[in-house]
């Protein structure tokens, strides 16, 4: 055999042990686990979404009504100003509320005077009342005491019965005269509890009367109901206002929603209910879609978010905020985490990590989110999946890796 025919055998050799080397490399391989990634699948919700933009906005305004006819006596905060609960907005006019309460004052101690009075002459006339009864009755006892005697003499001729008749008639009289009194007594009676509780019906009249106006004098100093912006205030100062009538307009900031919009290409997916996810500064708060506005501007259409967690303190005025609005969802789909080292967030296979070792495994991915990825079939709720900080490149497709703990 001459050199060049061993140099090709030798070459050709060569070729098979680094294809053979090769072969096992593809198949083991050792990793830190430090320098990957652990997920849980889970069950959840996972969106197929569309991306749009929105302003945080205040979900509420707050009216502010004069409770009393009165006028702007002076204006603390201006439109524009930024209040908290319970600052001084503007100042109403209190003279006339002050006199009108001084009034009620004055007719409540005349009625109450009324009362007592009333009171006083009830308990009199129930005296007169029974001191007439009790004669009446001592008359008809007397009648009777006088009949029965009358009666025992006629036996022995000693008086006339034209006499007893006339005692008779007299009793009968008497006792009509008694059932009458009564009647009388009865309808009295009523009529002095009738006047009683008119005047007690008139003084609670006043006295809610006199607190609705106490309570409005409170309010003749007009605070903020609640942390916001000033918004506008309805007269200026000197001008008069009615009861009712709007002082103040406030933005309430203790809750948020959000004013979206999105290219109008896109409409057939925003629809009141759908389902929405607000995020920002690695936030991600749920919600659905409001009302969508009929008009598009600017080839754009716009539309409401309400938030269910709307007082979320991460929530800030005129905040620009992404969108995702559910093209599709589940809610309890199998799913990790969708994190940078999955390349263009569908992988076709994944590592089962368990006892020490990684396993490849083929999977069925579902539908993809920013932050989720469902997977139909290949793994069950709990398996833990074991990603290289480097992304799977590094493993060079190997079927099973060693992971040094």
């Amino acid at each position: 055999m001459n050199i060049k025919e061993n140099s090709t055998q030798f070459f050709w050799c060569l070729i098979c042990a680094l294809y053979f080397f090769s072969s096992c490399a593809n198949s083991t391989g050792i990793v830190d686990k430090s320098k990957c990634v652990v997920l849980t699948v889970e069950r959840g919700k996972v969106i197929n979404p569309i991306k749009a933009s929105g302003v945080v906005e205040p979900e509420s305004e707050v009216l502010i009504r004069c409770t009393y006819p009165s006028t702007i006596k002076k204006i603390i905060r201006e439109p524009g100003s930024s209040v908290q609960r319970g600052d001084l907005i503007l100042v109403l006019d209190d003279q006339q509320i002050k006199m009108d309460i001084d009034n009620i004052k004055d007719q409540l101690a005349l009625k109450k005077n009324s009362l007592e009075k009333n009171i006083l002459s009830e308990t009199s006339t129930k005296i007169d009342l029974k001191y007439n009864e009790e004669v009446k009755k001592l008359n008809i006892t007397s009648l009777k005491s006088q009949l029965s005697a009358e009666e025992q003499l006629i036996e022995v001729g000693g008086i006339s019965p034209a006499k007893i008749e006339k005692t008779k008639q007299e009793l009968a009289l008497a006792e009509k005269e008694l059932l009458t009194l009564k009647e009388k007594n009865t309808i009295r009676l009523k009529q002095l509890r009738a006047e009683e509780e008119g005047l007690l019906l008139g003084i609670q009249i006043q006295e809610k009367d006199l607190n609705e106006k106490l309570t409005a004098l409170d309010l003749m100093n007009v605070r903020s109901q609640s942390s916001g912006i000033v918004l506008a205030i309805g007269n200026k100062p000197g001008e008069k206002v009615n009861k009712d009538q709007v002082l103040v307009r406030i933005s309430d900031l203790s809750s948020f929603k959000i004013s979206g919009s999105i290219e109008e290409k896109m409409a057939e997916f925003v629809k009141t209910g759908t389902p929405i996810y607000a995020v920002f500064e690695e936030t991600k708060l749920y919600g659905h879609i409001g009302i969508v506005s009929p008009i598009i501007e600017d080839g754009k259409i716009q539309f409401n978010v309400h938030l269910e967690e709307s007082s979320n303190p991460k929530l800030i005025p005129h905040q620009n905020i992404e969108l995702w609005i559910a093209k599709n969802y589940k809610d309890n789909a199998l799913r990790i985490k969708n994190i940078p080292q999955f390349e263009k967030g569908k992988p076709d296979y994944l590592y089962l990590y368990k006892d020490g070792k990684a396993i490849k495994n083929r999977i069925s991915i579902g539908y993809v989110s920013p932050d989720y990825i469902e997977i139909n079939e290949g793994v069950n709720e709990g398996d833990q999946i074991i990603v290289p900080l480097s992304g799977y490149p590094q493993f060079k497709n190997l079927d099973e890796i060693t992971i040094n703990e």
